[in-house]
């Protein structure tokens, strides 16, 4: 790492967190008077605050970083009772939800990104750019990235890193993650950032060499395609009627979970011949319907102030009017 590199030195400097996508998503998630939202990705409260400021509704802010409760405070003070912290996983929308005495939901949004402030502490160890504990768990609970890197198999490894990743490289890295821990084990973050960097070079457009590989660590540390899947059935159980659904997500095994479900969901998976026999099981009641056709991604302008949301990707839906008993959840 050159900390005279210009890239390196504006991650290193840049601290304010910046909602992506922010107009986006709130012209998607339509928040209305009177109605109840859930961030399920409460981060610096962003989209929380620009909820709040769009109508006079209550917002429900679920977080699974312990940090995140304290960054929440000022947002409470600013609109006593109308925001509502709550400390755990997205993935367990409907359970934390029910047990708030909610049971049904006029709009969720999902930022699947990190926020800048877990970025920016280095002793949470999600910066390939900042020295620290090689760490990346959310909940401060559970394996850690370093137990992951020092002994997962070579193997394994490398199918991790491609698989959530998308490294093209991921063989060559896992095999030199494997040769420099048999002779002494990853510790910290520019440890493993150093040690990718000799296999992978910095892309054209400035993206550092590690990035992927960080990102795959923590999507597996965390767990996070899981929780996500789990949310978007629990999307599905509480939203009320015309409730909106607005998900950013910042990698393709996350945004095709998403579009998968979506289409599923909304009737847009191609059925197989009329010839061919199937079970009447086979698909799913048609529960959502998608608003965008097209994937929303930031303008040039947005990428330019704030280079993380270069590949955000927003989705929105909007749960259908259930004309069928059936078909209710």
């Amino acid at each position: 790492m050159n900390p005279s590199d210009p890239a390196t030195t504006a991650a290193i400097v840049k601290t304010e967190h910046s909602p992506v996508l922010l107009d986006e998503m709130i012209a998607g998630l339509c928040p209305k008077d009177g109605g109840i939202y859930v961030d399920g990705t409460f981060g610096g409260g962003g989209y929380s605050r620009a909820i709040l400021k769009s109508a006079n509704c209550k917002v429900w802010a679920i977080d699974r970083d312990p940090e995140a409760q304290q960054r929440s405070k000022e947002l409470r003070e600013t609109y006593p009772g109308r925001i509502t912290f709550v400390l755990g996983r997205f993935g367990d929308l409907t359970n934390l939800m029910r047990k708030s005495g909610v049971n049904r939901i006029d709009g969720i949004t999902l930022d699947l990104g990190m926020s800048s402030m877990q970025l920016e502490a280095d002793e949470r160890g999600f910066s390939f750019l900042r020295a620290g504990p090689l760490d990346m768990r959310m909940e401060k609970t559970g394996p850690s990235a370093r137990e992951i890197v020092n002994s997962l198999p070579e193997e394994e490894l490398s199918q991790l890193l491609f698989q959530y990743g998308g490294e093209k490289k991921s063989r060559h890295i896992a095999k030199a993650i494997v040769m420099a821990r048999s002779k002494a084990p990853f510790q910290t973050t520019l440890q493993l950032a150093d040690t990718v960097s000799g296999i992978v070079r910095r892309s054209k457009n400035g993206i550092h060499p590690a990035t992927r590989t960080f990102q795959a660590l923590r999507i597996f540390v965390n767990d996070e395609i899981n929780e996500l899947k789990k949310a978007l059935n629990g999307a599905e159980v509480m939203l009320s009627e015309k409730g909106r659904l607005a998900i950013v997500s910042f990698h393709s095994a996350e945004d095709q979970v998403v579009k998968k479900f979506l289409r599923e969901k909304s009737g847009l998976i191609p059925r197989p011949s009329r010839h061919q026999p199937f079970a009447k099981d086979t698909y799913s009641a048609k529960t959502f319907k998608i608003i965008n056709k097209r994937v929303i991604t930031p303008k040039k302008e947005e990428i330019f102030a704030n280079p993380r949301a270069r590949s955000a990707r927003l989705r929105i839906a909007e749960k259908k009017v259930l004309t069928s008993a059936k078909q209710k959840v």
